[in-house]
């Protein structure tokens, strides 16, 4: 490769880790927006580099992220860049071992919505598909059994082992962590994700729950253009926030 070459390639690389700052930052405001993300809780992706990851630091609004708030770990947590003196979240590991044991996954949320988590504190009382969209969980949202704070990293490695081959999984009596391919699947699914537990929730109050059946997911996922809608969801979600001032019009988001 040329000199010239490789300075296109550099830049090619830097330019896709600023839309990746840009969007976990877009995604994080809205998800906070939404009630989802509230005074705790963060959204990771990875970065061309497999090993490293982007996160906001501990202390950082989740109502007033910025792309150059974030900061860049490897999955070893080791801090390559971002803000002096910026530390992440506590629970970083758990981005970090979920990353490192799922190559397909490229972004994280881990939130803490307290209707969603009340499944995790009864007897029977597992989150099922019951909205078409909730297709995505058809093979399983586990539950972790330790509420602790996953600080540490053999639990985030066995938070990891706990996700296995699911793409959400509740945390009993803490929150949700959901992973996706992208940054804009993740803000969808988390989207979807909580949306499912409240139609749950409100289905049980008034009769008999009626879960999707195989057949229906297999109906409904005939037709379905996963990438289509996670780009109708992002656009609609990111226009909502520059209308009102809370995502800048000068972010390009992809």
């Amino acid at each position: 490769m040329s000199a010239a070459e490789d300075t296109r390639s550099n830049d090619n690389i830097q330019a896709e880790i600023a839309l990746l700052k840009r969007q976990v930052a877009a995604c994080t405001l809205i998800l906070n927006n939404e009630g989802i993300l509230g005074y705790s809780g963060h959204v990771s992706a990875r970065l061309p580099d497999p090993n490293t990851f982007v996160i906001q630091p501990i202390d950082t609004p989740r109502s007033d992220l910025k792309p150059e708030d974030l900061i860049t770990m490897d999955l070893d947590l080791n801090i390559l860049s971002g803000p002096k003196g910026e530390k992440p979240p506590a629970e970083t590991v758990l981005h970090a071992e979920i990353l490192r044991a799922r190559p397909d996954i490229n972004s994280v949320a881990h939130f803490h919505h307290d209707l969603t988590n009340s499944f995790t504190l009864i007897e029977e009382g597992d989150l099922r598909p019951v909205k078409n969209h909730a297709i995505r969980w058809r093979n399983g949202i586990p539950v972790h059994p330790d509420p602790s704070h996953v600080a540490h990293k053999y639990q985030g490695e066995a938070v990891a082992k706990t996700l296995g081959e699911c793409h959400a999984m509740q945390i009993r009596a803490h929150g949700q962590i959901v992973t996706g391919e992208s940054v804009l699947a993740v803000l969808t699914d988390s989207v979807h994700f909580v949306e499912n537990a409240v139609a749950q929730y409100n289905a049980q109050a008034i009769g008999t729950l009626k879960p999707l059946s195989e057949a229906d997911m297999d109906s409904f996922d005939k037709e379905f253009k996963r990438g289509r809608h996670l780009d109708k969801l992002w656009r609609y979600y990111v226009g909502n926030l520059r209308k009102a001032g809370i995502i800048p019009q000068n972010w390009e988001l992809g």
